[in-house]
């Protein structure tokens, strides 16, 4: 599925083809969208004459509808949105040309959604990717620690990478059978693509492909 404005596109790859869905109640872009539940999720971003957003929506597959929901304590754009355990956590972004320092977290049920602030967040997240029940993020101010958040207690670990150099390598996230791949955007040599495994020690190696 394609998002953007308020006109929404549904790509069905079988019959490469378009279908057009129900519109967003109000029209934005550069905004955090995930999946949660079933459930399509577009918050923050920016409006029309450039302003940035804090209002959020919730679309519904099985009746094609946008529902207006709860806005989030601050306008934003820029920021990122994932869904884990059943939750959308939105992080990261900028409000005006100031940097988006506090993360929220919609705890998702089905009678309301409701934004709880949470303290000593990421800031600024360059790549972030959902590996088994856990969110991995890397921020922009030292991308030699990875960052892992555990929804079950709301605590975050860091985790050293190991790269030398630069703190500003650049990294891209996959997932591959339970593991986490660092992909290096720089072309220095002994930048290579990472292969983080929770299960193993060392965690960090270099992926043999």
């Amino acid at each position: 599925m394609l998002l953007f404005s308020c006109a929404i596109l549904l790509t069905r790859e079988l019959f490469s083809s378009w279908s057009k869905l129900a519109s967003m109640n109000v029209g934005h872009y550069d905004f955090a969208c995930a999946e949660v539940n079933g459930l399509i999720y577009a918050t923050a971003g920016c409006g029309a004459d450039g302003e940035s957003l804090s209002g959020a929506e919730v679309y519904d597959p099985e009746s094609d509808k946008w529902t207006v929901i709860e806005t989030q304590r601050r306008p934003r754009w820029g920021c990122f949105a994932c869904g884990v355990e059943g939750k959308l956590y939105v992080m990261g972004g900028r409000s005006s040309f100031t940097i988006e320092t506090p993360g929220l977290l919609m705890c998702i049920s089905p009678e309301r959604h409701t934004w709880c602030q949470m303290k000593n967040v990421c800031v600024m997240v360059t790549a972030h990717a959902v590996l088994g029940k856990k969110l991995c993020c890397m921020e922009w101010k030292n991308e030699r620690k990875l960052a892992i958040f555990n929804p079950e207690d709301n605590s975050w670990k860091m985790v050293p990478v190991p790269v030398t150099g630069s703190s500003s390598v650049g990294f891209r996230f996959g997932i591959l059978d339970g593991k986490l791949l660092l992909f290096s955007l720089q072309e220095y040599p002994a930048y290579h693509t990472l292969l983080y495994d929770p299960n193993c020690c060392p965690r960090f190696r270099m992926a043999d492909f």
